[in-house]
C-alpha cells in the first residue's frame, strides 16, 4: 500500500484527534504563510494534511458536508487497521485512548490476533492490532 486518505468533516478536530492518538509526524501540510508557488506545487492536500505513516502515507482531506456521517455499512471503507507488534502496545493504546476520552472497545481476542476498536470524530472505523503471543 502506498497511501490512504480518509474524508473528514473539519480539519482542526481531526487533527487534534488523530495528532493526540497515533503522534504521527507531518509529511505535507500547506503552511499558513504560503505563497502561491507553494500552493500550487501543494494542491493535492485540499486544505488538509498528509501524515508519515509506517509502510506508506494516511491523509486527512476536510470536504465531507458537516451533516454527513461515516459508515462501514455503505460501500467503501469497513475500518482501517493498523498494526502494533504486540499485546503490551494494545494495552497501552488503551490507557491513551481513555486519556484522552475516546470510547473503545477493549482489547478482544479474534482468534490469532488481539484487537482494539475505536472511531474518530467522524465515525469512521479503526483498530489496533497485534498478533497473539
Amino acid at each position: 500500500m502506498s497511501h490512504v486518505r480518509l474524508t473528514v468533516r473539519d480539519i482542526a478536530t481531526s487533527r487534534a484527534f488523530y495528532d493526540g492518538v497515533f503522534g504521527w509526524d507531518v509529511a505535507f501540510e500547506l503552511p499558513d504563510d504560503a505563497d502561491e508557488a507553494t500552493r500550487e506545487k501543494l494542491w493535492f492536500l485540499f486544505g488538509g494534511v498528509i501524515y508519515s505513516i509506517p509502510g506508506g502515507l494516511l491523509g486527512l482531506r476536510p470536504v465531507a458536508p458537516g451533516d454527513d456521517a461515516f459508515s462501514e455499512d455503505r460501500v467503501g471503507l469497513d475500518h482501517l487497521s493498523f498494526t502494533v507488534p504486540d499485546r503490551g502496545e494494545l494495552d497501552a493504546a488503551t490507557e491513551l485512548l481513555d486519556s484522552l476520552g475516546v470510547a473503545h472497545g477493549g482489547v478482544k481476542d479474534a482468534g490469532g490476533m488481539h484487537i482494539l476498536e475505536f472511531r474518530d470524530p467522524d465515525g469512521i472505523a479503526l483498530e489496533l492490532s497485534a498478533p497473539s503471543a
